[in-house]
C-alpha cells in the first residue's frame, strides 16, 4: 500500500463515529442507518448480500456479520469507451457557430465511407464531369471468359479484321496453363473468404465482462463507497486500465482510481465518496420537492386538515438511502448492469 493509503486509513481510524442522523441535512448516513438501508437492498434484491470478510480488518462500528454488500458476477455487456464513441453529432449552444459550441462528431464505418464516396462526381484534368465505370455486364463478362470478343464492341472499325482471328493462333498448352492457374486463384480466395468469414464470426460473438461489485461504510466521509473488480470473458482478472474502459471517461482515473479494498485483498476500482453526501442530498431534497409538487395538485380534492398535511414534503425514508445512492452510481458506470430494482428518479440539479 502506497503512504497516502496509509495515511488515508488513519484519517478515517482517528475521524469520529457519526452518531446523530445528518441523512436530509447533509445526505451522510450513520453506521447503524448503513445497516439499516442495506438490510433493505438485501431484502428487495437478493443478489446483493451481506458479507463479514477479513476477521483482521472488521471495523469495530459495524455488526461482525455485515461489513460490507456485495453482488457478485454482475455482466457488462458494452464498453463505455465504444458507447461514447458510437454518440450521434450534437451541438451545445446556439447553433450559430460561435466559440461556445461543442460538439460530439460520429465515426463512419468503411462500409459508409464507401457510400458517401458514390455521392461524389468524378471530374477529369480539365474539372470537366466523367462517367462512373459500370461493372461489366453478364454477358460480355462471359464472352470474355470464352475468349470470343467482339472487336466492334471495344472500338474497332473495318481496318482491324486482320486481328478478328486472332482466337485461331490460341496454343492448346496456353489455355490449359490459364484454367489451372484460374483453378488455384479460386481455391485461393475460398480460404480467404473462409478466414474472413471467421474473423467476422468472431467479430460478432458478445464479449461479455463480470464485475464483483461491493459496497462499504467509509466512516471519514460518512457514505457508503462502491468498489468493483472485474473478469474477462475466458475468466482473466482485469488490468485498472481496462476497469477505465467501463467507467465514463469523464470520471475515470478521476472520480474513480484503483485503489486496495479495506475487507478483501488486492487493488479495486473504486469511486471515490468526497461528493457523495453533496450529491445524495441535491437529489433528497428534490425528491422532496417533486413529492410536495404533485401533493398539491391534489390540494383542491381535499378538505380541512387533510389538505394541510398534504402539502407537507414526504421525505424518503433511510431505507431508501442505497435504493437512491446506487441509481446515482449508474451514471458513472452505466454498461454495469446490477440490481436495485426500484424505479428512482435521481436528480441532482440545486
Amino acid at each position: 500500500m502506497s503512504t497516502l493509503g496509509y495515511l488515508r486509513q488513519a484519517r478515517e481510524w482517528a475521524y469520529p463515529t457519526l452518531k446523530n442522523s445528518a441523512f436530509l441535512e447533509k445526505g451522510v448516513l450513520t453506521p447503524e442507518e448503513f445497516v439499516k438501508a442495506g438490510d433493505e437492498l438485501v431484502f428487495r434484491c437478493p443478489t446483493w448480500s451481506w458479507e463479514s470478510g477479513d476477521p483482521k480488518k472488521a471495523k469495530s462500528y459495524l455488526p461482525a456479520d455485515k461489513q460490507y454488500l456485495i453482488t457478485r458476477n454482475v455482466p457488462c455487456q458494452t464498453r463505455v469507451s465504444s458507447m461514447e464513441c458510437n454518440m450521434a453529432v450534437s451541438a451545445a449552444g446556439g447553433g450559430d457557430g460561435e466559440d461556445d459550441d461543442w460538439m460530439i462528431s460520429n465515426i463512419i464505418k468503411a462500409t459508409e465511407q464507401a457510400s458517401l464516396e458514390d455521392d461524389f462526381d468524378l471530374l477529369d484534368e480539365d474539372g470537366e464531369v466523367m462517367e462512373k465505370p459500370t461493372a461489366p455486364s453478364s454477358s460480355s463478362a462471359g464472352a470474355a471468359a470464352d475468349g470470343k470478343i467482339d472487336t466492334a464492341a471495344v472500338g474497332g472499325n473495318d481496318d482491324d479484321d486482320e486481328y478478328a482471328d486472332i482466337d485461331g493462333f490460341e496454343d492448346d498448352t496456353l489455355l490449359q496453363d490459364d484454367a489451372a492457374a484460374g483453378a488455384s486463384a479460386a481455391g485461393s480466395n475460398t480460404n480467404t473468404s473462409n478466414n474472413n468469414n471467421a474473423n467476422d464470426d468472431d467479430d460478432h460473438v458478445l464479449k461479455v465482462r463480470t464485475y464483483d461489485l461491493s459496497i462499504t461504510y467509509d466512516k471519514y466521509y460518512q457514505t457508503p463507497r462502491v468498489w468493483m473488480v472485474g473478469k474477462s470473458t475466458t475468466g482473466q482478472p482485469l488490468t485498472g486500465a481496462q476497469m477505465m474502459e467501463d467507467v465514463i471517461s469523464d470520471y475515470a482515473n478521476r472520480t474513480v482510481t484503483m485503489e486496495n479494498h479495506p475487507h478483501v485483498s488486492g487493488p479495486h476500482a473504486s469511486i471515490h465518496p468526497c461528493q457523495h453526501g453533496k450529491v445524495m442530498k441535491a437529489i433528497v431534497r428534490n425528491l422532496m420537492k417533486s413529492t410536495t409538487t404533485n401533493n398539491n395538485k391534489s390540494k383542491d380534492s381535499a378538505a380541512g386538515d387533510e389538505a394541510d398535511q398534504s402539502q407537507q414534503p414526504q421525505a424518503p425514508s433511510v431505507e431508501m438511502y442505497l435504493f437512491i445512492f446506487l441509481k446515482f452510481v449508474s451514471s458513472m458506470i452505466p454498461t454495469i448492469n446490477y440490481d436495485f430494482t426500484m424505479d428512482v428518479t435521481a436528480d441532482t440539479s440545486k
